[in-house]
Parts: structure tokens; sequence; C-alpha cells
């Protein structure tokens, strides 16, 4: 009994004074993955800190500092989603599944993904040549797409939820989800050859 009132005691205690020692090589590390953008996720870092000093008494306990700290980045982070849908004004016109490439749930058809990701035998995590091919790749994304791909195979938003979130209706959602696997294969093939 005195272990679990101790252990909440521990858990409502901040400390402010080591968040950038303790937490801001894994908040860097989580921005840097969703946005791509060192500059980016650095600021981001350091706004989610100067954000939890502003709400600090809404601070609950319910959930780590790390964690606290976390959703606050990811509230950050759907921000520059937003901001970058909004500053792109571009119409998608529909364009038909490629039925060359994808099954009708949208996943690569058997042979249809890049040679060397199903030949090499490795996991995509241990091919750290695929990984900075995919990065460079990635980086070429205009900003909303980067935004919907993000969210949708890295966070797992649903789909209904990006669409309001960003501002995109279905239809262009899913357009932009097809180009970007058009444009990422293209890129992962003609950069590992």
């Amino acid at each position: 009994m005195n272990n679990l009132i101790l252990m909440e005691a521990e858990i409502k205690t901040l400390n402010p004074q080591q968040w950038v020692h303790s937490y801001s090589d894994k908040l860097y590390a989580f921005a840097l993955s969703r946005l791509w953008d060192e500059e980016k996720a650095k600021d981001l870092v350091q706004e989610t800190f100067l954000a939890a000093l502003e709400g600090i008494n809404g601070y609950k306990g319910k959930s780590s500092e790390l964690t606290w700290l976390t959703a606050i980045l990811k509230n950050k982070i759907i921000d520059v989603y937003r901001k970058n849908s909004r500053n792109i004004h571009t119409k998608l016109e529909e364009t038909p599944p490629d039925k060359d490439f994808f099954e009708e749930n949208g996943h690569w058809k058997y042979g249809s993904h890049p040679m060397h990701i199903r030949d090499n035998g490795q996991s995509f995590l241990e091919n750290k040549e695929l990984a900075g091919i995919l990065k460079k790749c990635i980086l070429k994304l205009p900003a909303l797409w980067l935004s919907v791909f993000t969210m949708k195979h890295m966070e797992d938003f649903s789909s209904e939820a990006i669409c309001s979130t960003l501002d995109v209706s279905p239809s262009n959602f899913w357009v932009i989800i097809h180009r970007c696997k058009l444009n990422l294969r293209a890129c992962i093939q003609k950069n590992s050859a």
C-alpha cells in the first residue's frame, strides 16, 4: 500500500529543470521521424517545453512526464501538418487507382514493389541503405503530401481524422496517398539502381 502511495506521489511530481537533459533527445527523435526537418523538430521540442511550463498546472499526474510532453509535442506536430495543408492550395484531379501496382486495399501487388526490397533478405529496419534512400525520397514530397503520408503511415490516423485535421476531401486524400506511393516507388527504384 505504501509503495502505491509513493508511486502516485512520484508520478505527480514534475521536474522541469531536468526536462531538457532527460527528454530532449527522445522528443527530438520523435518529432524528426514525423516532420523530416531537423530545424523544425528542434523548434518544436523547445515549443513543447515552453508549452509544458505554461500549462504545468494542467498536469494531472495520470501519465509520466515523458508521456505528457510527447502528447504536447504530438499536438504541435499536428499544428504543423495543418499549417502545411493551409499553405498549399493545389487542386488534385481524380486519379483512378493504378491497377498495375496496387491491390484493391492499397497495398503493393506481389512483385510490384521495388526489387531490392523484395530480394535482399533483410527486414526494412535492418536495411540502412534503403532507410537512407526512403528518407531522401520522402523529403522530396510536397509538404501536404508529407503530412498526409506521415499521419496515415506513421501515426496511424484514420482517413477521416486526416481529412478533418488537414481539411482535405476524402477523394483528395486518396489521390494524395496514391501519388505518394507512386512517387516513392519511382524514387526508390531510381535511387537504388
